[in-house]
Formats: C-alpha cells, structure tokens, sequence
C-alpha cells in the first residue's frame, strides 16, 4: 500500500509533506527537534520518523484537519498513544 502523501526534506530537521485525499492536497511542516532523535524509542532515521509521525495523525484525524505545522516533541506530549504506535 502507498502512503497518500509525500515527504521532501527542506533543510535541517524540517521536511515539507503534501498530503493528497480525493481532489485535496493539503501541506504540512513537520519539524524534528535534535533531542527528540536521542531518544531510545523513536527511529533516528528522521525521514523515517516523520513517516510513522504522519501515518499515526492521520489516524486521529483527517488530511482536511491536519496541521500546517507538527512539532515531533508536540505529538509525544500530546498523544500518550503515539510512542508505543511508532516504535520498532
């Protein structure tokens, strides 16, 4: 299956995702915070990070909701599903 959306890295720690559903696209700033990649449960690839990241939001909400701009440490502190949902 292929993800409904792509990942282009945009500098350092920051990647630009275009979400696409029916005939909508909708962007999105995901930013990864140098610390959030020392922890022992998340992926240190960000590329990969930022995949599993997106794949777990758009299961609580839809691409016309998602935000313009995720903050990784955001998502961590905001969703107690999320760490065990994207390790491993």
């Amino acid at each position: 299956m292929t993800d409904p959306f792509e990942i282009e890295a945009q500098g350092e720690h920051e990647f630009l995702v275009r979400l696409q559903a029916d005939d909508e696209t909708v962007e999105s700033w995901i930013r990864v915070d140098p610390d959030v990649l020392e922890r022992d449960d998340l992926p240190r690839d960000e590329q990969e990070l930022v995949r599993r990241t997106v794949r777990f939001l758009l299961g609580h909400q839809g691409v016309a909701d998602f935000p313009e701009v995720v903050e990784i440490e955001d998502v961590i502190a905001g969703y107690p599903d999320y760490l065990p949902s994207i390790s491993g």
